[in-house]
């Protein structure tokens, strides 16, 4: 603050920000909102007409705080309510057990960077990055070279599968089922999420064939439950929940540094992952049933979910896919940069849909792989800055600097998906060579410009892209293009 404690004015201060975290400035009709909220808040208090709503909004909302620290073992969903869930559970008891615990769950939050200590924006990607590097290293073919880290990588996936619903009623505490997902990190922490299950999902079936089942038919329908249950009318995925509200409630989206906050939206990146989850489930349901898994064929359709439910959520998000695709070719990414890593996920849903559906996505292919090629830059790869995101326009970075490692793996995996190398692999060479050079001595590659991205504004740092994407590019590469040549 700027002056001394006591001086500040805190009606004026609530609506102070810095013009350069200032992404969202507030509508007057929200200063109005806060501005009779902030005079209405006198009768609130102790002593005074209104203060019996306020001890039942509070112990309303301590309620909310307590389900919210039992069901995630007091590491919370995020960083900001860990913190105020912390500081309330310590005004309701300093010394009781709940404060304590979650004391004991902060480190879960801290990493001490080059430049000091950090928190971070959620308890890790562990379960996220492994789905990820689990398909890159099989992309690769090579699992066998690395059997012990493979085995390693399915004993967390099978233990992280969340196993049961939250107790109580959950339609109460605004919460979605849970029985068969997985999370974004732990099963401590446990929130269920569309993409994150159907990653775990994929993850496992790319396992399977070589390890052998060791998650039951019965547990890979509670996650399918789970995907079909987060599908919204529109036929997209969102992240948390279904979308329960209108847009126009941004009017009210109190964060200046943050867009498109107040309710979960549709993305193409959830909405991408549940299509190409659904998709590897019905394939795998059919090699067991043809006996082309090496079972003997035979069998019964073992899902509780018949193929003709499963086709008609695919051909709802595949029309979804469809309606966002902007007139360019490209997609709008929520959760990355930007624009390349949307149409990854974008290409990826309609080749897998055009697989069981028996559809023809082509010409949208195309159109996305010529968006991408447009934007190939001189050492063959591709760059794209994170402006992109606030901008929503494509923003190259700067012409002097090398091309992004992860960007370029994007890429070059929605091209493959695309099916560039049927068309003219020459671009496809170029990338490759690229990520080839790019790679250091070690086997690693470089750390570059930030990948990650929440809520248009805010920018998440995923230190294990830089070696998942590239490897599981090249891995695919190697089996779609050279192969090909």
């Amino acid at each position: 603050h700027l002056q001394a404690y006591p001086l500040i004015d805190w009606n004026k201060a609530r609506n102070e920000c810095a013009k350069e975290d200032l992404y969202y400035p507030h509508p007057l009709v929200q200063d109005a909102l806060w501005w009779t909220l902030y005079k209405f808040e006198n009768l609130l208090v102790a002593g005074r007409p209104l203060a019996f709503l306020r001890r039942k909004a509070l112990a309303e909302t301590m309620k909310h705080i307590t389900y919210e620290d039992e069901n995630t073992r007091y590491v919370c969903i995020g960083p900001v309510n860990k913190v105020m869930n912390m500081l309330c559970r310590w005004h309701q008891d300093p010394e009781g057990e709940a404060f304590k615990l979650h004391a004991s769950r902060v480190p879960d939050y801290l990493w001490v960077a080059e430049d000091g200590m950090k928190m971070q924006g959620y308890n890790g990607s562990q379960c996220w990055d492994t789905t990820f590097a689990v398909q890159a290293l099989f992309a690769t073919g090579m699992e066998a070279k690395v059997h012990q880290c493979v085995q390693r990588a399915a004993n967390y996936i099978e233990t992280t599968q969340v196993r049961e619903d939250c107790p109580g009623d959950l339609e109460a505490y605004y919460r979605h089922i849970s029985k068969g997902a997985w999370p974004f990190s732990t099963r401590d922490h446990g929130w269920p999420i569309s993409d994150c299950s159907s990653e775990g999902m994929k993850a496992y079936l790319t396992l399977e064939p070589y390890l052998g089942e060791f998650i039951s038919d019965d547990r890979l329908d509670d996650c399918m439950n789970v995907i079909l249950s987060y599908q919204n009318k529109t036929g997209g995925w969102a992240t948390y929940e279904n979308t329960r509200s209108f847009p126009q409630l941004e009017l009210i989206n109190p964060a200046e540094t943050f867009g498109d906050i107040v309710i979960d939206y549709d993305y193409v990146e959830c909405s991408s992952a549940c299509l190409t989850a659904i998709v590897a489930f019905i394939e795998r349901h059919e090699k067991k049933r043809s006996g082309s898994d090496g079972g003997g064929g035979g069998s019964k359709w073992a899902s509780r979910f018949s193929r003709a439910h499963l086709e008609a959520a695919l051909r709802r998000g595949v029309s979804f896919i469809h309606s966002i695709q902007k007139s360019d070719g490209s997609w709008y990414g929520s959760w990355g940069v930007c624009f390349t890593y949307a149409c990854w996920f974008g290409c990826e849903a309609l080749e897998a849909c055009d697989r069981v559906l028996g559809t023809d996505s082509t010409q949208r292919l195309t159109k996305a792989a010529d968006f991408l090629l447009a934007k190939q830059r001189p050492d063959g790869g591709w760059g794209e800055s994170y402006l992109s995101c606030e901008l929503k326009t494509y923003s190259q970075l700067p012409e002097l600097e090398m091309s992004h490692v992860v960007n370029t793996a994007w890429a070059l995996l929605a091209l493959l998906k695309s099916g560039q190398q049927a068309r003219d692999p020459a671009p496809l060479h170029r990338a490759a060579d690229f990520l080839m050079r790019a790679q250091l001595p070690c086997g690693d590659w470089p750390q570059q410009h930030i990948s990650g991205v929440f809520n248009r504004n805010c920018m998440i740092t995923y230190a294990n892209y830089r070696n998942i994407f590239p490897l599981w590019a090249l891995g695919e590469y190697r089996h779609h293009a050279l192969k090909r040549t």
